[in-house]
């Protein structure tokens, strides 16, 4: 089961209403799949849409602290 969304994803659900590759921008950066939901985004306004939940619910953002503790450089 996945954990719940935090506050700045609820945030991306709401703004991938509106402005959809915005919210893949903002979890993802300028990577493929930002491109991605650009095209979908021109082709068809709820592509883009369903896109960019597919993109906010998939990606986690990583929790702070853990890339000291996995490499164990703490």
């Amino acid at each position: 089961m996945a954990p719940p969304s935090s506050t700045s994803d609820v945030f991306l659900y709401f703004l991938a209403i509106f402005l959809p590759p915005l919210s893949v921008f903002f979890k993802r950066g300028c990577a493929a799949d930002f491109w991605i939901n650009i095209g979908l985004s021109i082709l068809g306004f709820l592509p883009g849409v369903i896109h960019a939940w597919w993109i906010i619910s998939k990606h986690e953002r990583p929790a702070a602290g853990t890339a000291s503790t996995r490499y164990g450089t703490n």
